[in-house]
């Protein structure tokens, strides 16, 4: 073998060398590999599975601790939904208020479906579908404190302390609209009913938490929490899933089949067996109106010819 021959043997094996280096650093299969950039769209499409992470919150998402079985409103829903579209659900794995959003930014999996409520600063990195449901959002401390009743504005003082949880709507209300009080948190995967249990034993003063969570706590511990704004909630949110951003023809397709089971009734169905007492949510309206009727629909055209 000459100079000339063994020169380029080299090279080739040089080559070969790097192109190996490089396949093993990106996981060995350059097909199997899907960039965050990708979409999701293409991928669900071709697969014919959707990658669910979830946060457990009832009764959006509930996982049962003997089956490991997922249930919930927004669970049950997203799964007609797929069923509709022809597509299967994997539930990929449970996540944590704050590590959500990077599990979405990574492509680990394509939603968060637990009845994630919008909010400005989470729409800086993801989207949400149309809501399935709204919430709303009370402003819970001890009977027996008066400083907060009627003069919510109290709350923003250094000697306030609020039980939040990290990445959870708690925390972005107390940095938000009470930036002076004290911040008492939990880790992220603490479950919410621990928030009204840190204001009812006094390690805190008020927690913000929506009134179905106040009201399963209230059935085991009477009296010993109070909605210091029950007249109307601090705030109103939509329960949604979450999407990556720029995925719009994966949230279009998901979109057309929420509407579709939002206005069929089948929604309102699920919340029926979830809800504790009528009116803990509230519903989300029809997009038209209906025609009137019989003597009403006799008036009405009455009424246009006369004019």
């Amino acid at each position: 073998m000459n100079g000339r021959t063994t020169t380029w043997v080299l090279s080739i094996v040089v080559l070969i060398a790097a192109v190996s280096i490089v396949r093993s650093c990106r996981g060995g299969r350059d097909a199997e590999q899907t960039p965050a950039s990708a979409s999701v769209y293409d991928r669900v499409m071709k697969d014919g599975v959707i990658r669910c992470a979830y946060v457990v919150y009832p009764p959006g998402c509930m996982k049962d601790p003997n089956t490991q079985k997922i249930t919930g409103i927004c669970v049950e829903t997203l799964e007609a939904a797929a069923k509709n579209l022809g597509l299967k659900v994997q539930w990929s794995e449970e996540v944590g208020w704050g590590t959500m959003i990077e599990g979405l930014q990574t492509n680990r999996y394509d939603l968060v479906c637990s009845g994630i409520w919008p909010s400005s600063t989470r729409a800086r990195l993801v989207d949400f579908s149309t809501p399935l449901f709204y919430s709303g959002i009370g402003a819970y401390g001890r009977p027996n404190d008066t400083r907060f009743a009627g003069n919510l504005a109290a709350v923003n003082a250094p000697s306030v302390k609020i039980a939040t949880i990290d990445g959870e709507i708690s925390d972005i209300i107390s940095r938000t609209d009470f930036p002076s009080a004290q911040k008492i948190s939990l880790p992220q995967l603490s479950d919410v009913s621990q928030l009204l249990l840190n204001v009812a034993t006094g390690k805190a003063d008020v927690t913000f938490v929506e009134t179905y969570t106040a009201y399963q706590f209230l059935k085991s511990n009477p009296g010993t929490i109070k909605n210091v704004v029950a007249e109307k909630p601090i705030r109103v949110f939509g329960n949604t899933v979450m999407f990556r951003r720029g995925q719009s023809e994966f949230k279009a397709m998901l979109n057309t089949a929420f509407e579709e089971l939002l206005n069929s009734g089948y929604v309102d169905r699920l919340i029926d067996r979830y809800e504790p007492r009528p009116g803990t949510f509230y519903r989300v309206n029809y997009p038209y109106r209906l025609a009137p009727t019989g003597a009403a629909a006799r008036t009405a055209a009455t009424t246009r010819v006369g004019h």
